[in-house]
């Protein structure tokens, strides 16, 4: 993930495939086929290349009602969509496995954000980059440090991806899990 990258809006096409990060969530259902058919999913539907992914980890729930587990995991790759049509590629494959977005923070059969694109910085009604709670989520972190330790969180607040673990609240709870991908 790091190097100079084209930088831009959220619209913004990028003239090379640029580095990005996505995080994947679920804690409904079969959790691991959930995250596997994601992924496959993801790399047709936004076109990604040299694709790396964190093993799967299991963490406890932050914020929201009562709910179960989640298993997390981090892949980096290089896409040459768009900000906004890598979310829209995202939100395509959680509509696929019947996200339901009815409670806010609720469980969820999957959550696909996208965590960085390129150097984009960009407050957009729509899309916010860099993920504006990653640097704070030791769920996103954990696994991102893993895939890609020397990865840099990009903006004011940003910082290197394995630095930005020591000070996420929830790091140690990540559980690295023998689930396969």
């Amino acid at each position: 993930m790091s190097g100079p990258d084209d930088t831009g809006g959220p619209d913004t096409v990028p003239a090379r495939p640029v580095p990005v990060a996505v995080a994947l969530g679920a804690n409904l259902g079969d959790r691991a086929a959930t995250l596997r058919s994601a992924l496959r999913r993801l790399q047709t539907e936004a076109g990604l290349t040299d694709v790396r992914v964190s093993a799967m980890y299991e963490t406890p729930p932050v914020g929201g009602p009562e709910q179960g587990p989640y298993l997390n995991a981090v892949l980096v790759a290089r896409c040459g969509l768009s900000p906004r049509q890598l979310l829209h590629a995202g939100l395509r494959v959680e509509a696929e496995h019947g996200r339901d977005r009815s409670v806010r923070w609720g469980p969820r059969t999957l959550d696909v954000d996208v965590l960085v694109h390129g150097g984009t910085v960009c407050a957009d009604p729509e899309l916010t980059l860099p993920h504006p709670r990653a640097r704070d989520r030791g769920f996103v972190l954990v696994p991102w440090a893993e895939v890609d330790p020397d990865a840099e969180l990009p903006g004011p607040d940003g910082g290197r991806v394995a630095d930005l673990v020591r000070t996420a609240a929830d790091a140690p709870h990540a559980r690295r899990t023998d689930l396969g991908w």
